[in-house]
């Protein structure tokens, strides 16, 4: 057997050992990503990462696989699919505003412990197939192009949303790779379907897609309420909603997502009524409560502190009542300062609702 069939008979069989660990698609992908590398370019210049400093602190490490992982030739793309629950329920939980909505990737084990274990077991089975070789895995844990790799890589394409859309599942998925000096032949790249739509930008509560493909995080849910650290800009507050972790809606309304399917994988499955929970009772939790409720969780990472933040904007847009009124004067006197101005907030808010 030639090298060249031996390579491509070795992609067959990567493929078919992705599928049996459970990931829903596997392609592989060039290292070339210097389209990529330009648009990653011009959306820092326009400070869309706000801070995020970690997208820009590697330099060309993202958008160049050599360099972070010497001697890599290509890249094993994973996907795998995580909806715990059908639209109706996430329509459900967001349209009634006394309802902690919690981005629904985040309701089961964190993704990244799971997504990991499976490439290792996968280089693990290529590693008994053919010897030692080269290879690092990642999942969201280094300076990665994880959606421009998975477009090469034919598991998708970037939406005008940022997210990585497939014909026949929709975006609901998490994405891993194996970087990997396999000479390995790439795929056919994605190509997109977006089309003339623009439901995704019309949908985002704060209208963070500025334009098609171009998202600036400072004004996204997501990155309000989970990857910053300081106080949520006031004219942000009264969009967010009942959001309290994250945001689906430009996922919810995709046109593409009537083709997703529900998990099969039980770690992706609700934990502690994580989807069906009520701002109130969160925001009554003990520290110790958060710790425990968020344990092996993606949430954990925000801290207890943010995530009271978070609850008690989500407070202030929820309709007045004596439990929301009664359950903002409990945190009135909360030894963070940060939390107290949210609270204050979302006081506020309830008196002019009286007042008015």
């Amino acid at each position: 057997m030639d090298l060249t069939t031996h390579n491509n008979h070795l992609a067959e069989q990567i493929k078919q050992w992705g599928l049996e660990l459970g990931f829903q698609q596997v392609g592989i992908a060039d290292t070339n990503l210097s389209d990529a590398e330009q648009h990653l370019q011009r959306w820092l210049a326009k400070d869309y990462h706000g801070e995020m400093d970690y997208m820009h602190r590697h330099g060309l490490k993202r958008s160049r696989p050599a360099l972070l992982h010497e001697g890599t030739a290509s890249v094993i793309s994973v996907r795998m699919d995580y909806l715990p629950e059908p639209g109706t329920a996430m329509d459900n939980a967001l349209t009634d505003p006394t309802a902690a909505y919690i981005s629904r990737y985040a309701l089961g084990r964190d993704y990244h412990k799971i997504l990991r274990k499976r490439l290792q077991k996968l280089a693990d089975k290529i590693q008994q197939q053919i010897g030692d070789f080269g290879y690092r895995a990642f999942v969201d844990s280094a300076p990665v192009l994880e959606k421009a790799l998975a477009e090469k890589a034919g598991l998708g394409w970037i939406g005008k949303h940022s997210n990585v859309i497939n014909r026949k599942a929709g975006s609901w998925f998490f994405l891993g790779e194996i970087y990997t000096d396999l000479p390995l032949p790439a795929d056919t790249p994605a190509t997109a379907h977006c089309g003339g739509c623009v439901a995704c930008l019309d949908i985002c509560p704060t209208q963070a897609i500025v334009a098609p493909y171009q998202v600036d995080a400072r004004r996204c849910v997501s990155y309000l309420t989970i990857e910053l650290h300081g106080s949520i800009p006031v004219e942000f507050r009264s969009l967010i909603g009942n959001r309290i972790y994250g945001c689906d809606d430009c996922q919810l309304v995709c046109p593409w997502n009537r083709f997703a399917k529900l998990t099969s994988e039980g770690d992706f499955s609700p934990r502690h009524r994580l989807n069906t929970q009520q701002l109130v009772d969160v925001f009554a939790w003990t520290e110790e409560e958060f710790l425990s409720k968020t344990e092996g969780s993606a949430i954990r990472r925000i801290g207890y502190q943010r995530w009271l933040r978070n609850i008690a904007v989500a407070l202030g847009n929820a309709p007045t009542s004596t439990s929301v009124i009664n359950a903002l004067k409990l945190r009135l006197d909360y030894d963070s300062e940060m939390v107290r101005e949210h609270v204050q907030w979302a006081q506020n808010q309830h008196l002019e609702n009286l007042l008015a």
